[in-house]
């Protein structure tokens, strides 16, 4: 299950290679306006608009992150191209009649997540197996959005690194299965984070799926200070590349 993107194309080429009887369910993206009225309500006007703000800004230099994605992409023996085997349904959301259906036809044996939007209580009900997600960060201190950033900021890039875990009702607080770590590039940003750390976690994500097809699933509950992050305002993002040159 995904919202679709690069770094979800990449591990559903990955795991078409080891699980051929694969089949994706695609949701269509949250509205940028839906995303900032949601983050409004949470944090404030000012904050949300200037998350956004750095989301945008970000996207600027797309020719160089776009370099830097093909780079990450050839360096761990990854393809970001669509195969045209693997069967896709597209759905308007996961959390509607229509995909909860769909799963109950499809009869999973498991169901992974990445990139997608929150499951509500009444969609993880509807799924008779395992759910497991794949984060950009390391759960608890990291969860939410830009993992890697905040470890970098924080001086902690010894938590730069992604988990999988559990799917539960909260946002990344489900029981963890495997985490990774990964060193940073020193060209990297805030665009290309996440798909370092995805194409670095491909070992351990196929193992928690073949964990979970064989009923060997050992999830170990979160410890230590759990924090939910979000993109950093614009005017934070700026501060940190000037002093610290983490964009």
């Amino acid at each position: 299950m995904t919202a679709g993107g690069l770094n979800p194309q990449v591990i559903i080429n990955v795991l078409a290679a080891h699980f051929p009887d694969i089949h994706v369910i695609e949701e269509q993206p949250e509205s940028k306006g839906t995303i900032l009225r949601r983050r409004a309500r949470r944090l404030g006007w000012l904050n949300a608009a200037g998350q956004l703000a750095t989301m945008i800004a970000s996207r600027l230099g797309k020719t160089v992150a776009a370099r830097r994605s093909d780079e990450i992409v050839r360096q761990y023996g990854l393809s970001a191209i669509p195969n045209p085997a693997v069967s896709v349904t597209h759905v308007s959301s996961l959390n509607n009649a229509e995909c909860h259906a769909l799963v109950t036809r499809l009869e999973p044996a498991v169901v992974f997540t990445i990139s997608c939007r929150i499951l509500s209580r009444a969609t993880l009900a509807s799924i008779p197996c395992p759910v497991i997600n794949f984060h950009a960060g390391i759960n608890p201190a990291y969860r939410g959005q830009m993992g890697g950033y905040w470890a970098r900021v924080e001086k902690d890039e010894a938590n730069f690194g992604g988990t999988v875990h559990l799917v539960d009702a909260g946002v990344d607080t489900g029981d963890i299965l495997y985490q990774s770590h990964v060193t940073p590039h020193k060209t990297d940003t805030i665009a290309t984070y996440p798909l370092q750390i995805t194409a670095a976690s491909t070992v351990i994500i196929v193992k928690a799926i073949r964990d979970a097809l064989g009923g060997n699933l050992q999830p170990q509950p979160a410890t230590g200070t759990s924090v939910l992050r979000f993109p950093p305002p614009i005017w934070t993002w700026v501060y940190h590349g000037i002093t610290k040159r983490i964009w």
